[in-house]
């Protein structure tokens, strides 16, 4: 084989003329890498050439042929090549060259080394490491990384002989790398060190730790770019390691990068760097950080921070050291308990919402609006006084105040609708003010954009906070704002248009039919905009405009809006054809919308429909060919959109794949970073759209019911390996669809299947179909949940199998071991010991009395619904499986926190009121913890409790236990009868109308009925009409002379209950009122017929 040659094919693929690099490329590949002899000369030339791109592009080649050819050459050859090739390593002058090499070596070694040859290469760069010659020293401690890197558990016998020899390196005095190459190889032994066997490594290690922040803090202090990016990366290695390993100096880790990126001296990616590995703290060590207690001190910090935000960076998404900040906030605030973040942050916002300095007032309003999402439970208890501040920064005379608080509107409209909906009066005029103003300044000055942004933050506000509007709160707006908004469907600015288009879609949406007199006008303008494709505005264009018509559609019916289903249907069908990701999501979407509307008379677009969304769901997902240039340096340490992975950039010197001018590896280098790519979470356009088209086939399945039926095996087919995607996004649509197909599957059923009864064993069977199907849904979710790390995700876990309990009963947990399972899960979750509860690497027992995030309550919450769901479903057999939850169930319910104590109460008060007589044995405790609450501060709890006591009287046989509290009860329940708030007065209602029944000599029934007739009916909770309505009719069966002496006050309150609105009695309950009525008509005629709708309902009665 030709060297001369080699060398020749060599230089030409590092030439600069492409047909030259194809030529050199394929020859090479055909006439030499496929032959082991190949690989000596590459070695050789690594060794011997003059030019070091020669030399290192020989490297990257000679790297990825040794696991092919290096066992087959001769033994004398391989022995020689060894020392010739260390030899040079060491005096290789080019740094990445040198690097090359090393990586050379290390994967020479990986090979001998399990065959017992080179054993003594260790030793020979520990001896290099601390040579007189710091040239030495650099390739030694780089050559000990790569080692480390490539097969570190091979040498952990030997971590004590590196652990000394690094507390020297670490300290070199004259040179920068090899400090930084001994924290490198550091950052290797921390990944491989079991801290459970080997104690001995962790305190080592922790020693090394104060000396490893020195070497980043002078990478940083010297604007060493590549050594600061090498060094953080490092860092963030080490939150993924046992947490023992930094645990004496975690505190003091948070205290350095708070206080690094805070400096606004250094270098801005550096600062970015720190608040980013803050971020990957608070994600996999928040219970640390929620016990140590530094949560203000860093929200506080971040806040100084965002005050950095300048006029360019508010809309832009590149990343800044501000924007980073308010990151950090967001996600301290959806991790950490309102008490460390939220509630410091609003004691701290005056002093910036109030300052004559812009960037302070914007600082502290964006501040407000990011830690929304992560408190929205606590923000809306303080929205009355977070409000004025609002209403006056939209009338700020800064315009960037004003856009930022805009977008601040948007934050909280989306989190709280309702809450925000409510003041509606005060900020749709605010909000039309800025819009307004904004239009004629633009109209006025088309070369200024600050008008144009305040725009379309004006409209996307809007948009928001009509999302929580009833149709009588909108009804008044509707000749204000359209007109003002379709003004802007024909600017010249496509992004104004689609904003404008936008917040009409969500206009009528709240509006539903007090939007038709619009609706002709607003389709014919947007007509032509859903076939616009010229441009990438013109695509967001026409999604979104899309999306408006989707929501016009919900609001008018089905009607009015026939005859644009078809010609929309085939324009979202070319959607699916035009390379835009986005446009082919909103096709889908829209074909929901259309789904949901027209449910089985949308079978004509069925087929195409299924087709297109099994052909997103079957798209491939592998297109990760990305090349890095020196353009990219500046994302080194961060995670970014790499192929659709998010991927953490690495230094280029840290990878020889990528040389001076990028000419990737010739070979395939199988062995290379395959593994490196296991964890990596998947989030590629394609999965982004899958994810839209598995919530999509939810929709239409749900909606066109037997209709599906044909698609229906295919479909889940397709969705169930979803459940184990990388992308938690997508594993939470395929949990959901294959839910909604079950429910839907169960409601094809005949009524008679449909009515199941509680309990196990099953004591009505399902069909065979239905019974195969639950069999699938529950498989998938106990293949997922039990080690679930997304919260989001079980939480949609948790809600789904809530609601399929309540809807279909036990059928879904009726197989075997599939009850237990569930309960096991549930109380992994209830006593905070799930693995996404956990900080990463941790299994410590929680506190259950810890105070939580609303995050993480969220999660328990919906965990609790699952527990109400399974006594709903097991009926009496709950009572077993009661004893599992109580105590820590009964712990919530003694909590210092409002939310947590009347969550636990309402669930105790369901799951009394499900199993029956079965939650006897538990009479004491329960009644005991729930006449406590019954005189809580809290009104939601206090009323949760009354309800619960109303039907642990009326299900527990322990009679005189009961009736000894009953005095106290009586007397607890008096002031709930006069409270207009949490549904207290239906509840206590509730309460004393199920003690009559159950116990009527031992209440005062003449008082207990003069003070319940007047509070009738009930407003709020209709539920609780049951056991009033049931009361009343037990007393007039028994002729009680108290009721008949009331019936004049009575029959006014019959006539409004089954009066409108609906839905005030169970249908039960309405015929038996009837009947009373019928009854009552007899003995009191003129009475009755002073109320038409009672003889109106009498009527119907008759005739049904």
């Amino acid at each position: 084989m030709d060297q001369h040659r080699l060398v020749q094919l060599l230089e030409g693929v590092l030439a600069p003329d492409t047909d030259r690099v194809k030529a050199a490329t394929a020859e090479l590949r055909s006439d030499f890498f496929a032959h082991p002899e190949s690989l000596p000369l590459l070695l050789q030339i690594l060794i011997s050439h003059d030019t070091p791109q020669v030399r290192q592009l020989a490297a990257t080649q000679a790297r990825s042929l040794v696991p092919k050819h290096w066992k087959g050459l001769p033994t004398g050859q391989k022995s020689q090549i060894r020392e010739h090739l260390l030899q040079s390593t060491l005096n290789e002058a080019a740094p990445l060259v040198r690097h090359s090499s090393a990586r050379v070596i290390a994967t020479i070694a990986k090979i001998d080394i399990e065959t017992g040859e080179w054993i003594d290469l260790p030793k020979l760069a520990q001896h290099a490491a601390v040579s007189s010659n710091p040239h030495q020293r650099e390739v030694s401690t780089y050559l000990l990384y790569t080692v480390l890197e490539s097969m570190g558990d091979g040498f952990m016998h030997r971590f004590q002989e590196f652990f000394g020899l690094f507390s020297q390196t670490i300290r070199d005095p004259e040179s920068a790398e090899v400090r930084i190459n001994t924290v490198m190889a550091l950052g290797k032994m921390a990944v491989l060190i079991d801290a459970d066997e080997d104690g001995d490594s962790v305190e080592s290690f922790r020693q090394m730790v104060p000396q490893m922040v020195s070497v980043l803090k002078q990478a940083v202090d010297e604007n060493d770019e590549d050594r600061t990016m090498q060094g953080f990366e490092v860092f963030q290695t080490l939150l993924g390691c046992d947490s023992r390993l930094l645990s004496n100096h975690f505190k003091d880790l948070l205290h350095f990068m708070i206080e690094l990126a805070c400096q606004q001296s250094l270098d801005e990616d550096a600062r970015t760097q720190a608040i980013n590995w803050l971020m990957q703290a608070v994600r996999f060590r928040k219970l640390k950080i929620q016990g140590m207690k530094v949560g203000e001190q860093l929200t506080l910090k971040c806040l100084e921070i965002a005050t950095e935000m300048d006029e360019d960076s508010v809309d832009s998404d590149d990343t800044t050291v501000a924007r980073s900040a308010l990151g950090l906030i967001d996600l301290l605030a959806s991790n950490l308990p309102p008490s460390q973040v939220v509630v410091p942050l609003l004691h701290a916002l005056g002093s910036y919402i109030n300052s004559q300095d812009i960037n302070r007032r914007c600082a502290g309003i964006l501040a407000l609006g990011v830690c929304t999402e992560g408190a929205p439970d606590f923000i809306s208890t303080q929205l009355q006084e977070i409000l004025p501040t609002i209403l006056r920064l939209l009338a700020d005379p800064e315009v960037r105040v004003r856009q930022v608080t805009l977008l601040t509107v948007v934050r909280l409209a989306d989190e709280l609708p309702e809450d925000m909906g409510k003041e509606h009066g005060k900020l749709i005029p605010a909000l039309g003010k800025n819009l307004v103003a904004a239009i004629n300044s633009y109209i006025d000055n088309s070369k200024d954009d600050s008008p144009a942004d305040t725009i379309k933050h004006s409209c996307n506000a809007i948009e928001a906070i009509m999302e929580g509007l009833e149709v009588e709160d909108v009804k008044p707006y509707l000749h204000i704002l359209i007109p003002q908004l379709t003004r802007l469907f024909e600017h010249p600015d496509l992004s104004l248009r689609s904003s404008a288009i936008g917040a009409v879609g969500s206009i009528a949406s709240s509006a539903e039919q007090e939007f038709l007199p619009y609706f002709e006008d607003i389709m014919n303008q947007l007509s032509g905009y859903v076939s616009v494709k010229d441009s990438e505005d013109e695509m967001n264009l026409r999604c979104v405009t899309c999306d408006a018509m989707g929501n016009m559609a919900l609001a008018v019916g089905r009607e009015p809006f026939q005859r644009y289903v078809r010609p929309l249907m085939e324009a979202t069908e070319e959607g699916l054809h035009l390379d835009h990701s986005k446009l082919r999501e909103t096709s889908y979407m829209f074909w929901g919308t259309m789904a949901k509307i027209y449910e089985t008379d949308f079978k004509p677009f069925l087929q195409g429909v299924v087709k297109g969304l099994f052909d997103s769901l079957e798209q491939e997902e592998n297109d990760l060919e990305i090349e890095l240039g020196e353009e990219a340096a500046d994302l080194v340490g961060q995670e970014v959109n790499i192929g659709g992975r998010k991927v953490k950039v690495a230094a280029a010197g840290d990878n020889d794949e990528s040389i001076s001018d990028g000419v990737e590896a010739l070979e395939d280098d199988d062995d290379d970073d395959s593994e490196d790519w296991d964890d990596v979470t998947a989030v590629t356009a394609a999965a982004l759209e899958k994810e839209v088209a598995l919530e999509v086939i939810g929709d239409v399945l749900a909606n066109t019911k037997m209709e599906f039926l044909p698609y229906l095996e295919k479909t889940l087919e397709i969705v169930v390996p979803f459940i184990e995607h990388p992308y938690e996004g997508m594993r939470r649509a395929a949990i959901s669809a294959l839910y909604r197909a079950y429910a839907s599957l169960w409601r094809l059923q005949s009524d008679a299947k449909q009515s199941w009864k509680p309990g196990l064993p099953l004591k009505a069977q399902p069909n065979a179909e239905v019974m195969k199907l639950g069999n699938v849904v529950m498989t998938a979710t106990l293949t997922l949940a039990p080690e679930e790390e997304d919260r989001e995700t079980l939480v949609e876990v948790s809600r789904n199998i809530a609601a399929t309990l309540k809807l279909c009963g036990p059928a879904i947990i009726s197989e075997e071991n599939v009850l237990s399972q569930v309960t096991k899960l549930v109380v992994d979750i209830i006593t905070k010991k799930h693995p996404c509860q956990q900080d990463m690497g941790d299994a410590d027992d929680v506190d259950i009395s810890q105070e939580s995030s609303e995050w993480d309550w969220y999660l328990i919450d919906n965990a609790l619904e699952v527990i109400m769901g399974l006594a709903n479903a097991l009926g009496e057999d709950f009572g077993q499986l009661w004893k599992i939850f109580e105590k820590p169930i009964m712990q919530y319910a003694s909590s210092s926190e409002r939310l947590e104590r009347s969550n636990a109460i309402g669930t105790i008060a369901e799951c009394v009121k499900s199993m029956g007589n079965s939650v006897t044995p538990y009479t004491t405790g329960l009644l005991k913890i729930l006449l406590h609450r019954l005189g809580d501060e809290d009104a939601e709890t206090k009323s949760n409790a009354a309800f619960a006591i109303g039907v642990l009287q009326e299900n527990s046989t322990k009679d005189q236990e009961i009736l000894k509290s009953f005095p106290t009860i009586l007397n607890k329940l008096e002031p709930l009868l006069q409270m207009q708030e949490a549904r207290a007065l239906d509840n206590a209602a509730g309460c004393i109308s199920r003690m009559i029944m159950r116990h009527p000599s031992h209440v005062p029934l003449s008082d207990a009925l003069t003070t319940l007739i007047p509070l009738l009916p009930l407003k709020e909770d209709y539920e609780e009409n049951e056991p009033i309505y049931r009361m009343i009719f037990k007393l007039y069966r028994a002729n009680n002379e108290q009721i008949i002496s009331i019936t004049p006050n009575l029959v006014p309150i019959f006539s409004q209950v089954l009066g409108p609105p609906s839905g005030q009695l169970l249908d039960e309950t309405r015929k038996q009122l009837i009947d009373l009525v019928t009854f009552l008509h007899g003995k009191y005629p003129a009475l009755i017929q002073q109320h038409p709708s009672l003889i109106g309902a009498m009527q119907e009665h008759e005739e049904e």
